[in-house]
């Protein structure tokens, strides 16, 4: 479909809806749809990196300005980021006793 399809059918089902509800611009686009879509991932708690990996974006930066948020959303969705100091945790599962068999609780095979 090309971005004139689109925004055409966008503007004619807007209409409909803004007949039943006048919060409904008239003038909606698809872009507004990404932002809102954005805005919402945070707000029901999706880590940052995520959604500027669904969106399509190579930095992290182009995400945080794309979606209008609080400054308050802002820094529960950077905690989400892992911290410098989670990196040096060991991995419970590599622990020498049997990896990741031994910690899932199987039992290995033997040879």
């Amino acid at each position: 479909m090309s971005q004139t399809a689109v925004n055409k059918q966008l503007k004619k089902h807007a209409r409909a809806a803004h007949e039943m509800c006048d919060e409904v611009p008239l003038n909606i686009h698809a872009h507004q749809l990404r932002h809102s879509k954005a805005s919402h991932w945070l707000e029901y708690g999706m880590n940052i990196v995520q959604i500027s990996f669904l969106l399509g974006h190579e930095q992290l930066r182009t995400t945080m300005v794309y979606i209008t948020i609080t400054i308050d959303q802002e820094l529960k969705a950077l905690a989400t980021l892992e911290d410098e100091n989670d990196k040096k945790v060991s991995k419970k599962w590599k622990n020498g006793k049997g990896g990741l068999a031994e910690f899932c609780g199987v039992k290995p095979m033997k040879k």
